[in-house]
């Protein structure tokens, strides 16, 4: 399974460790009855009855020390409630798998729903921490949540790790020395090589459309960046509110423009309604779509039909991608659930998998924080997204894909990577001082022009 032969960085420990680890699960609800997961509680503190790891999981430990409890926040109720609820799955598929203790430890998690509300998941984080004493909180969904939620985590001395959460500056200009982003990614870390890759192909005018609030500006300003640093030209920038019922003005503008490609970042319910638009409009055969991660995303992926069928993205997940440990996954997480696992899973399940590492290095003391936190940034191991450590900014440096759309034997739909972009920084390759005396990305700030010029 993903994750066995765990490298640590030179300035760790010299050599290769064979760790015997657990395997992740991704941040949402099954769906339907709430499922007994091994070691977990419910919204309530309330324990459930622990179970067996399943058949074909990684190792069976004995529990030898006191359980750790671990706080989860996903929105599993609200506007993204299935990329939340597959939040959630991906978590407990992974102690399923792989057995629920790790460094000798047996793992309890603690699910909380944040529907998506700042207010309601900083309440939910206060109550993982002040009431059920948890020694971990990972999640939740949503940026302006995780930020809420960062702040006050800051305060409690208590880990806090964002494997979904994507807001720049959380391990940028404000980074916070015990909000670490595990499993994780920048809005913008994706759609930078997307931007290159565009190039590349030949494009020269875009035009880029995206969701109008903090994460569809800083995925936008990601590619704009790189495009335009590369000798491109964006000749329109349209933006849509959240919630977008009709696209149909939206592509009237950009065929009015004429573009080579046209770059689109769009969320939720949006993004089914856009690739519908975009091919009713007899688009698809006449200008190509480049999307950003979340816009082609499994999760919503399997709401789409033949129209999207051949779209290009960018993403740091591909559950088509040929690897033992993506494949794995991809057939653990099928069988579970029936579904193939999106982004939201993969990370969830990552982030558990990097957890368990680390228990496994620090043999279950989680608390010793400066400890744990060292054996957390310094792991270095393969993962169903492909090689994964952390940068001296908390933020994985990780494979980008550019993906394309397509369809498997038994009907469904997934992404294929067609190249990938090994070990892509937060930072793209610009050298991080520079980077950060730029503003984050915005709707004002998007990167035009030759970087840093102008920012």
């Amino acid at each position: 399974m993903a994750g066995k032969q765990v490298k640590r960085r030179k300035s760790v420990v010299v050599g290769m460790l064979s760790v015997v680890m657990l395997l992740l699960a991704a941040c949402g609800a099954p769906g339907g009855e709430e499922e007994v997961v091994v070691g977990q509680t419910d919204d309530a503190g309330t324990e459930a009855p622990a179970t067996e790891a399943t058949e074909g999981g990684a190792t069976e430990q004995e529990a030898t020390g006191d359980p750790i409890k671990i706080g989860f926040l996903a929105a599993t109720t609200g506007t993204a409630a299935s990329s939340g609820q597959d939040m959630v799955r991906g978590w407990d598929l992974y102690w399923k798998v792989n057995g629920d203790v790790a460094g000798g430890r047996q793992i309890q998690t603690v699910h909380e729903d944040t529907a998506g509300d700042p207010a309601v998941g900083l309440n939910k984080a206060k109550r993982l921490v002040e009431n059920e004493e948890v020694k971990l909180v990972v999640g939740p969904l949503f940026a302006n949540v995780g930020l809420a939620v960062a702040d006050y985590m800051t305060t409690t001395g208590v880990p806090n790790f964002h494997p979904v959460a994507s807001a720049d500056d959380m391990t940028q200009r404000t980074r916070m020395d015990n909000v670490l982003r595990v499993g994780g990614w920048t809005s913008s870390q994706t759609s930078h090589p997307l931007g290159q890759y565009a190039y590349d192909e030949g494009y020269r005018k875009v035009v880029t459309i995206c969701a109008d609030y903090a994460f569809g500006h800083e995925m936008c300003g990601g590619f704009t960046n790189t495009f335009t640093d590369a000798g491109g030209e964006v000749i329109k920038q349209l933006w849509n509110p959240l919630g977008t019922q009709d696209f149909g003005t939206y592509m009237a503008q950009i065929q009015e423009q004429n573009p080579d490609a046209v770059f689109a970042l769009q969320v939720g319910g949006d993004s089914v309604r856009y690739v519908e638009s975009w091919s009713s409009f007899g688009m698809k055969d006449t200008i190509p779509l480049l999307g950003g991660e979340v816009l082609l995303d499994q999760s919503l992926l399997r709401n789409m039909g033949p129209e999207a069928e051949g779209l290009i993205s960018s993403g740091k997940f591909a559950e088509g991608l040929d690897a033992p440990e993506t494949q794995d996954f991809v057939e653990s997480f099928d069988n579970e659930y029936g579904d193939l696992p999106s982004y939201y899973a993969s990370v969830s399940y990552i982030a558990a998998q990097w957890t368990a590492n680390a228990l496994e290095e620090v043999d279950g003391d989680i608390e010793d924080v400066d400890a744990f936190l060292e054996a957390v940034r310094g792991l270095e191991f393969d993962s169903p997204g492909g090689p994964m450590k952390l940068d001296e900014y908390d933020n994985p440096d990780q494979n980008v894909y550019i993906r394309e759309v397509q369809t498997r034997e038994d009907g469904r739909m997934w992404n294929v990577p067609i190249k990938t972009y090994e070990n892509v920084s937060q930072f793209w390759e610009y050298d991080p001082e520079e980077f950060l005396e730029c503003p984050v990305y915005s709707r004002e700030y998007q990167g035009k022009g030759e970087f840093p010029e102008g920012c």
